[in-house]
């Protein structure tokens, strides 16, 4: 099992975690990963898109001109989809982007990525992550401490409004649960900021 240093938010070094290499030595899997992050920005999408057929543009009740003898290009309506404010043709309507991935393929692109960030050395430990107001430079001196300035994920074990809300005016830093982290977050994010109890809580859901 491989162990990390676990800091403190003042960046010093304060003991060792052993990581389960269940969890965190996991084997690389490209195409799960590939899969979760299709689906979850797939399922973001609305789908409410929409434009008008030639039906369902006002107008055109009656033909333009005669049939024969104008000269011109014979015309059945001004709606048509080759005219000015016409119909659209072969357009957008509204559909569903939903996508679903199986639980295995899940847990596999989760494991994946989180045993990446320890991989490249872009998992830190903290023992605990908590601030005793709200005050965002404190959040930013201590992403700085631990040298995780940047695009910077923080993971807690439980709700901290003070730090999820000091953290909130930092458009590089988002802030989420251990149980609502997704694979699209870690793979989003450069450094991956964790508190000790979130590490072990991550362990028991995942460690097989």
């Amino acid at each position: 099992m491989a162990n990390v240093k676990v800091y403190n938010m003042k960046g010093q070094e304060v003991g060792t975690l052993e990581l389960n290499d269940s969890v965190f030595a996991a084997e690389e899997n490209t195409y799960a990963v590939h899969a979760v992050v299709k689906a979850y920005l797939s399922n973001q999408r609305q789908g409410t898109q929409s434009t008008l057929t030639r039906s369902e543009v006002s107008g055109g009740g009656r033909k333009p001109w005669r049939q024969k003898g104008t000269g011109r290009a014979r015309q059945g309506s001004i709606r048509s989809p080759q005219w000015t404010h016409g119909g659209i043709a072969l357009g957008p309507k509204p559909r569903t982007y939903k996508m679903s991935v199986n639980k295995k393929v899940k847990r596999a692109a989760m494991l994946s990525a989180l045993s990446s960030k320890v991989a490249s050395g872009e998992l830190i430990v903290v023992d605990n992550i908590a601030l005793e107001s709200y005050k965002t430079k404190a959040i930013v001196e201590f992403l700085d401490a631990v040298n995780a300035a940047g695009k910077t994920l923080i993971v807690l074990d439980k709700v901290d409004k003070v730090v999820i809300g000091s953290a909130a005016n930092i458009p590089t830093v988002m802030t989420a649960l251990y149980n609502t982290v997704n694979v699209y977050d870690l793979v989003n994010y450069g450094k991956l900021v964790i508190s000790k109890d979130a590490v072990m809580k991550l362990e028991e859901v995942y460690a097989q």
